[in-house]
């Protein structure tokens, strides 16, 4: 039985990881090197023109050059302004976090009854047991209290 939870967890951390890669480098890179491929056949290609003083490899790193720079602008602007509003908006819609930092809160104050305590301490122990067998670390929390 644990050569099959074990196997199972390496399955899905694997699925996790493939679905990771994908997603966020492979199509990323795909799509940003189709991207140019476009922008190439739209804007170069079909000019005489600039097709005989650009090629593809020409316009890709003139479009990098000016491309890389105005995404890191575009992507700090977002970071130092619009992150905040979309944490903002995900903090407010996750009722687990909610209900742990209300715990807390009432915890500090003194406000906690040992029902609701041991209720606390009984769902955490329930996430903690839920992680892999490899991490002993984590499992040694759970055992601990």
């Amino acid at each position: 039985m644990s050569f099959y939870n074990r196997r199972n967890s390496w399955v899905r951390r694997r699925w996790l990881d493939f679905r990771q890669g994908h997603t966020i480098y492979l199509v990323f890179a795909m799509t940003f090197l189709n991207f140019i491929t476009i922008q190439y056949a739209l804007l170069i290609d079909r000019l005489p023109v600039l097709s005989s003083l650009f090629s593809m490899w020409t316009f890709a790193i003139i479009f990098l050059v000016a491309y890389i720079p105005l995404a890191i602008v575009i992507g700090y602007w977002h970071r130092k302004s619009q992150w905040k509003i979309e944490q903002e908006a995900m903090f407010s819609e996750n009722v687990v976090q909610a209900r742990l930092w209300l715990f807390m809160i009432n915890l500090v104050e003194g406000k906690v009854t040992e029902e609701e305590r041991e209720e606390m301490r009984e769902m955490l122990k329930k996430i903690i047991k839920k992680l892999p067998e490899e991490r002993p670390s984590k499992r040694s929390d759970a055992e601990a209290s």
